[in-house]
């Protein structure tokens, strides 16, 4: 099953554009991929959805976020501390 996709449309100065030296269709691209990333940092979306917003695969996705400043590790350091201290109760 396909899934539904909406169209959003983000009007812009043409100079912020030509700034950045890329065509209408480059830049299309960047800035779904800066709003798929910001999104995931910000923990609104998961890498999934992050990635199908991108227009990419997760592994994809996931492999870019280093060009973004971006941990792949999404979570904040009380979860990350609780999953280190459960993975040492598991491990005994």
């Amino acid at each position: 099953m396909a899934e539904e996709r909406e169209t959003v449309t983000l009007a812009c100065p043409a100079d912020v554009r030509l700034a950045v030296r890329e065509t209408k269709e480059e830049f299309a691209g960047e800035l779904k991929m800066l709003a798929a990333v910001k999104l995931y940092e910000l923990g609104k979306i998961s890498s999934a959805k992050a990635a199908a917003l991108a227009g990419v695969d997760r592994v994809s996705f996931l492999l870019s976020l280093g060009r973004y400043r971006v941990s792949v590790f999404n979570c904040t350091p009380e979860e990350l501390e609780r999953e280190v201290t459960e993975a040492k109760v598991r491990t005994g």
